[in-house]
């Protein structure tokens, strides 16, 4: 959790465009207060941080509560071999269209679709969809299969496409023993008393 003097409030999404260009090349992360749904108070709201983040290579990442009409979102920039979700390639379209894009912003949009992750990211999978690395890791354990299984799609796309993705074996291994225990924690959290 960021500490208090760490909290960036804005009034709006143009007091954050400005800070962003004051600091994307020197800053390694904000913490972002934005305006909850249905709150009373004014501030930033999500949709705004997030696509003037895309605008100067910044992504959206953690999120922590901090009172009943903010929430903080960590932004920080974006590394070069990062992968696209649709929504985030649907953002950065329309901000291209309206011309508000920086070149800090355009670096990684050409260098995804140079490479291919533009394009991968449009690709949907089966929803049961494991990776062979992974999917040989879970048959060597008892229950692993069922445990990843149970996780939500969202969680084991994220989780198969990590592993698919590693460069290295040790970078694989460590993913894939994440994979398997947040299945675990899962599992064990469903047969817990309530």
């Amino acid at each position: 959790m960021p500490s208090m003097s760490s909290e960036l409030f804005f009034r709006d999404r143009t007091a954050w465009r400005a800070w962003l260009r004051a600091n994307h090349k020197r800053c390694r992360e904000a913490w972002v207060a934005h305006i909850k749904k249905g709150s009373s108070r004014k501030g930033l709201k999500y949709e705004e941080g997030v696509e003037e983040a895309l605008c100067f290579g910044w992504i959206d990442g953690l999120v922590h509560a901090l009172d009943e009409d903010y929430f903080l979102q960590r932004y920080s920039p974006r590394k070069l071999r990062s992968v696209w979700s649709e929504s985030n390639k649907g953002r950065v379209q329309r901000l291209i269209r309206q011309r508000k894009m920086t070149r800090a912003g355009m670096i990684h949009v050409e260098a995804a679709q140079a490479d291919g992750r533009w394009q991968a990211a449009a690709v949907r999978r089966d929803p049961d969809w494991i990776p062979e690395a992974l999917l040989v890791a879970l048959r060597q354990t008892a229950g692993a299969l069922e445990a990843y299984r149970s996780l939500p799609p969202s969680q084991r796309e994220m989780y198969g496409h990590s592993v698919e993705i590693a460069k290295r074996p040790e970078t694989r291994n460590k993913r894939i023993q994440a994979a398997m225990e947040a299945a675990f924690r899962r599992k064990r959290n469903s047969h817990s008393p309530t």
